[in-house]
């Protein structure tokens, strides 16, 4: 019986490094998973990048609105011609958590303030702060902020209200948490100064 001898073709260096180049220009050829591939590099960083403009524009809208609830409510309180109370004034207070919403919890200080020319300075009538949130200012705690309040002739008073919205960001990795702070100060529109219940007016 005759063997059949199977012959196993041989393969050179030559042949190996010229099949091993073919293969890689197939390889770079192929584009079958590319758009799968740029999707997964690209896509976290898309939303990541949504995700960021938003934090910063609703910062922006929470400050935009911290800052209209602050002179909405100090116009309100100008307007006011009869004594004012505590009640009154932690109505005011409410007010402006209503308007800026419960996103943003909010402390205020209302101060009625009046000029001295005898003795140089600004000087306290009445400071009152609704639930205690915020020391009551007084004469020589009032000094710290003489260089934002406007000259006034003696004898003139104004309002003065404070507020300060604690704003927590949706992703802290943009943004830490901050306060918004706003210092409006009005002059009454209708009567020389805004008298409080429980304060001597003069």
């Amino acid at each position: 019986m005759q063997k059949v001898q199977i012959m196993k073709p041989s393969v050179g260096k030559g042949s190996l490094a010229r099949w091993i180049g073919s293969a890689l220009s197939r390889f770079r050829r192929d584009e079958k998973g590319l758009i799968a591939t740029e999707l997964a590099v690209v896509l976290p960083v898309f939303i990541f990048s949504i995700f960021g403009v938003y934090t910063l524009w609703d910062a922006y809208r929470m400050l935009n609105t911290s800052a209209k609830a602050a002179y909405t409510v100090s116009d309100l309180l100008s307007r006011e011609t009869r004594t004012v109370n505590d009640a009154y004034l932690t109505g005011l207070h409410n007010t402006m958590q209503y308007l800026v919403g419960d996103r943003l919890p909010v402390k205020t200080r209302f101060t009625s303030i009046i000029y001295s020319d005898a003795r140089k300075q600004f000087e306290v009538q009445w400071s009152r702060s609704p639930f205690g949130k915020m020391p009551q200012l007084t004469t020589s705690s009032l000094q710290a902020y003489k260089d934002k309040i406007p000259n006034m002739a003696d004898g003139d008073a104004i309002i003065l209200v404070e507020s300060e919205a604690h704003f927590t960001p949706m992703m802290t990795e943009f943004l830490v948490e901050k306060n918004f702070e706003e210092f409006v100060v009005t002059r009454p529109r209708f009567v020389p100064k805004l008298c409080h219940a429980d304060v001597y007016c003069g």
